[in-house]
């Protein structure tokens, strides 16, 4: 499965969820929950995925730990804020470029329309 095929299948999700929960509950029910509709769909899930940083060959702990990794190659950084900022976009391009994935999204689910909510980020830039 493509990365484009998978981030689909992620917006849908993403959709289904907020279209349930709506806005204002904390990061990790819209985390379990849209854990569980992308497992339902036959995807491999992994939440809370910890991420090494690599410094001269040396491994370090230090507690990154991506919200949702999908099929070994896609990241979701979910975020419930009034608006996403530039570091919620590092945090995400960060992610990727350790852990070498090519595409990743952005969601805030603090949003009336979830379309408004999710940036769509591939090989460092913003689309």
């Amino acid at each position: 499965m493509t990365e484009n095929e998978i981030a689909k299948i992620v917006f849908e999700s993403a959709l289904k969820v907020h279209q349930k929960l709506g806005p204002g509950l904390l990061e990790s029910a819209y985390c379990e929950c849209l854990c569980y509709e992308l497992h339902n769909k036959g995807l491999f899930v992994e939440k809370e995925k910890a991420m090494p940083l690599y410094y001269d060959e040396v491994k370090l702990e230090l507690g990154y730990r991506i919200d949702i990794m999908v099929e070994h190659k896609f990241i979701i950084e979910i975020k419930t804020v009034e608006e996403l900022k530039d570091i919620h976009l590092a945090q995400l391009l960060t992610y990727l470029k350790l852990s070498d994935c090519k595409l990743g999204y952005l969601i805030n689910f603090n949003v009336r329309l979830i379309k408004d909510g999710i940036k769509r980020v591939i090989n460092g830039t913003l689309q």
